[in-house]
């Protein structure tokens, strides 16, 4: 079971620290492939006067302390084609944000860098609009994050059909629990969440047969300065994993 955890941006150094080693603490009694994520650069946040993160250049540095120090893969999302060359020192896994998934230039250039890719799948696609997605990568090890689909306004629901519809392409199919919680825009200048709910929907998506969790946790997520509301608190994350997995097949 792929592990994809951490804070959803990267802060500084040393927070970066006490966030791998507190993952490092809460994992350290499961058999699972765990991936350090963190984002340098929130780019389509919900409002102008929110803050962007630490910029390309600290959070490649970062993260590259993170893998080489703690010796842990990596994993941040890229938004423009340029940046991956640059991250390509820094992770094992470029992500392609949802709502950048069928850029195809963006695609490509993550998949020169790195040889695993990691692409979310667009709020506004059904499941089965991914296979072109997926196609543009054949060379790639493609991941398929399912985070949620797009009903009426600051919701996300997910459908759990999709998850085994984009398993019969033979790609790892992950799952996002905490962005699924997500109420994008429902703050209004910021988006809410529903962490209480990260738990049930990730136990369903582990039953149904994923090959992997995304779960973004922050120590103090009331005072993290993104997607705080459905981040869940690190403390809770080996209890949280413990109702979790046991549910894997």
């Amino acid at each position: 079971m792929k592990l994809i955890l951490g804070p959803c941006a990267i802060e500084s150094w040393e927070h970066a620290k006490l966030m791998v080693n507190l993952i490092l603490e809460s994992i350290q009694d499961f058999d699972v492939d765990f991936y350090y994520k963190s984002s340098f650069d929130k780019a389509n946040r919900s409002s102008l006067d929110s803050g962007r993160g630490v910029g390309l250049e600290q959070g490649a540095e970062i993260l590259q302390r993170v893998r080489e120090d703690f010796k842990v893969k990596t994993l941040t999302d890229v938004h423009e084609t340029w940046q991956c060359d640059r991250l390509k020192r820094a992770v094992d896994v470029l992500q392609i944000p949802a709502f950048l998934c069928r850029q195809t230039d963006l695609l490509l250039a993550a998949g020169e860098a790195t040889h695993s890719v990691n692409v979310k799948k667009g709020q506004f696609l059904a499941p089965w609009d991914m296979k072109n997605v997926v196609d543009k990568l054949p060379n790639n090890d493609v991941w398929i994050t399912e985070r949620g689909t797009s009903f009426g306004y600051n919701t996300l629901v997910v459908d759990y059909r999709g998850l085994v519809t984009m398993a019969e392409w033979g790609r790892p199919v992950i799952f996002d629990a905490t962005h699924s919680v997500q109420q994008p825009g429902g703050l209004g200048k910021s988006s809410g969440g529903q962490r209480q709910f990260v738990e049930p929907l990730a136990q369903a998506a582990v039953a149904v047969g994923v090959d992997g969790l995304f779960i973004e946790t922050h120590d103090c997520p009331d005072r993290a300065p993104s997607d705080g509301p459905n981040q869940i608190p690190v403390t809770e994350l080996k209890k949280i994993l413990q109702n979790i997995l046991k549910f894997n097949k």
